[in-house]
């Protein structure tokens, strides 16, 4: 059954957290973090994303760059801009989109869920990134961010939820991307009970985003665990920070890809190629979007295509073997361009879905990439099979809007 506890947060002061708040590490580069913080000495982004105080050809990895982080918040805390609260907690964090809203439950969950597979995945973890947010983690004894999960509905909860938003909010802004946020705090006694009760009785949550941030709070956790001899189950470190959405209010949109080169080929080679396995349609300059599941769209040379793939190159009774990720690596990327392993391989970018069609042009005009490939969404339901089957899909494949604000609140190891 699945843990959930809470937790003394470490939060923003009231009047700062607009200035705070900032989007997870891993949606921006260097240059727009660093242009996102319009000089902003208490930007989270100098926690997550340290390397914006250093120059730009600095090695994002090196030991420095944890150790400013850790330097960067340690300094905010001192100042007071964050506080740590006197009583353990719950949270409910609201977000608002395009006239959607979703309410995720604050609270830590626990490494031996992570270890035990309580905690399902569906997705493979790059050994780069696990490493480097595992670094973070270790050097400040922190969960900077919290991961992003899914359980299924439970009425109960969403009646208690109802309840405590019902009034004011702790923190209430809209960011520049016009999503508003906001958050309050559960330490009603009563409350927590319910909150901690209900989700024992739920036999798994879900990994939605955030598998590596995921992966890296769970086996630091772990390790500490391993190096600690009076180690009794219930140290800070056996928990790590998690919003928990119900799976009924949760969107997926799509994840693309974009390759440097077409493996020697040449454009007409490469759509020749194509026609083996799909019904191939030139679409002109416009951004084409895919309509369905097994249609994806290519930009390549200026134009935009509507690739169809033809029967038999899919297996739609097969959780994994139904996606058109499955699809265009069996069909693609690994048999066409040589790309067979999408963690590791430099060759092949992923882009998430609110940037945009325009953002797949981009990298392929300014000659950064060769061609881009857009996919349609998975659903909700198709991530759930996959993860109750035990079973894995390909890196970046569900990209869900909006995301959690970094900042708001942090969980202590200690």
């Amino acid at each position: 059954m699945a843990v959930l506890k809470p937790f003394k947060g470490i939060r923003p002061k009231k009047e700062l957290v607009k200035r705070i708040a900032c989007r997870p590490y891993d949606v921006l580069d260097e240059k727009e973090a660093r242009a996102e913080t319009k000089g902003d000495k208490i930007s989270f982004y100098h926690v997550i994303k340290p390397e914006i105080d250093f120059p730009d050809d600095f090695d994002h990895y090196a030991p420095e760059i944890y150790k400013k982080g850790k330097e960067n918040f340690e300094a905010m805390f001192k100042d007071g801009v964050f506080f740590q609260d006197s009583k353990d907690c719950y949270y409910i964090y609201a977000q608002s989109m395009d006239g959607r809203k979703q309410y995720g439950i604050v609270g830590c969950a626990a490494v031996d869920d992570y270890v035990n597979d309580v905690i399902k995945k569906h997705e493979l973890t790059r050994p780069d990134k696990e490493e480097d947010r595992k670094n973070h983690v270790r050097v400040s004894g922190l969960n900077y961010e919290p991961v992003f999960f899914a359980y299924p509905q439970v009425r109960k909860l969403d009646e208690l939820v109802e309840h405590i938003t019902a009034a004011a909010p702790e923190y209430d802004f809209v960011t520049d991307d016009h999503i508003t946020h906001q958050f309050w705090i559960v330490d009603n006694d009563s409350d927590i009970n319910i909150i901690t009760e209900e989700f024992a009785k739920l036999k798994n949550t879900y990994v939605a985003d955030g598998h590596h941030r995921t992966a890296a709070a769970a086996l630091v956790g772990k390790e500490r665990r391993e190096k600690n001899p009076s180690h009794t189950g219930k140290e800070e470190y056996n928990f790590f920070l998690a919003v928990h959405f119900p799976d009924n209010q949760l969107k997926i949109m799509d994840y693309n890809r974009v390759i440097k080169d077409l493996n020697g080929m040449n454009a007409v080679q490469f759509i020749d190629k194509l026609k083996e396995n799909f019904i191939v349609e030139e679409k002109g300059s416009d951004a084409y979007r895919p309509a369905a599941l097994h249609e994806f769209s290519m930009y390549l040379e200026g134009k935009w295509y509507k690739l169809n793939a033809k029967p038999g190159t899919f297996n739609d009774k097969d959780p994994i073997g139904v996606l058109d990720v499955t699809i265009l690596s069996d069909k693609v990327l690994a048999p066409m361009l040589n790309i067979t392993d999408l963690r590791k391989d430099k060759r092949i970018d992923f882009v998430g879905g609110l940037r945009g069609l325009g953002e797949l042009k981009r990298r392929v005009d300014n000659g950064e990439m060769k061609v881009a490939f857009a996919l349609y969404p998975v659903t909700m339901k198709q991530l759930i099979d996959i993860a109750d089957n035990n079973l894995i899909m390909p890196p970046k494949v569900t990209w869900f809007e909006p995301k959690l604000r970094s900042g708001l609140v942090l969980h202590s190891l200690d």
